[in-house]
């Protein structure tokens, strides 16, 4: 009797340690398959961006997106980001023409229009901020300018973008809903180059964007006038067809739309879209 159980044992003990060494194998195979996951949830987590991101961005963009582009860089290592700024009119031709860029950052519906229509855009442009204009004269207001009217007197002498540009087209539609004419002593081809026309002291005046006048500080002193809220530019940003660093283009403009990205250009004089 003792001796049949030993028999039935043997074989019970053998299926017992079959039992485990299943149940082992099982747990290494699972413990494999979460090493596994977890290796490549970290090589997803450390996948990161890289390169050179090339935006076109209007002038009055240029305190602002290099203030953005610094941040970009921070929180981005190994990236980094170059900036092509001037009239809007300009940056759209030469991506037109063929010019290499990432992103492209207008100051009006218009000229975003022209590299849209063109078929150079990858989506639908978005407005990230607006802007409203500014009358900049010299340190202290000499000339005792006070509204857009005071800029037609023949003493003055007075700077505009050209029709052309955002700024310039933004100048003449505010005339035009006061109902005012104004021939400058120049029309220049972009906001800054108007703007430093006054810092030189070589015009007396200039109609800019209000974050130009908040940018240049005490160099000009700011004129408010009611017109302005009839020329209130949009200004639209796109990733371009061509980009040769997509993801990190994705990841700029998410940078310029996000809270963080907005609450710089407010603080720029920017208004929220």
């Amino acid at each position: 009797m003792t001796r049949t159980a030993r028999r039935t044992g043997r074989p019970m003990q053998v299926a017992a340690l079959g039992v485990t060494a299943l149940l082992a194998l099982s747990s290494c195979s699972s413990s494999d398959d979460s090493s596994s996951t977890k290796s490549d949830s970290s090589a997803s987590a450390s996948a990161k961006l890289s390169g050179t991101v090339t935006v076109f961005a209007a002038a009055s963009l240029k305190e602002s997106f290099t203030t953005l582009g610094k941040e970009f860089e921070k929180a981005h290592p190994g990236t980094k980001v170059t900036f092509s700024f001037g009239g809007s009119d300009s940056l759209a031709a030469s991506i037109t023409g063929g010019a290499p860029a990432d992103v492209f950052a207008s100051a009006s519906p218009k000229t975003m229009a022209i590299v849209t229509d063109a078929g150079d855009a990858s989506g639908t442009p978005a407005t990230f901020v607006h802007n409203q204009l500014e009358i900049a004269t010299l340190p202290g207001n000499p000339d005792k300018i006070s509204s857009l009217k005071d800029l037609t007197r023949s003493s003055l002498k007075v700077v505009l973008c050209d029709k052309t540009v955002p700024c310039g087209a933004a100048a003449q539609k505010a005339l035009d809903a006061g109902k005012l004419k104004l021939t400058p002593v120049s029309y220049e081809q972009d906001v800054k180059a108007a703007l430093t026309k006054v810092e030189l002291k070589e015009a007396d005046a200039a109609v800019v964007y209000k974050t130009d006048v908040h940018a240049a500080g005490d160099k000009v002193e700011g004129v408010e006038f009611p017109e302005s809220a009839d020329a209130i530019n949009d200004y639209p940003i796109v990733q371009l067809k061509d980009a040769q660093n997509t993801e990190a283009a994705k990841a700029f403009i998410a940078l310029v739309r996000s809270a963080e990205g907005q609450k710089v250009l407010t603080e720029a004089g920017f208004l929220q879209p």
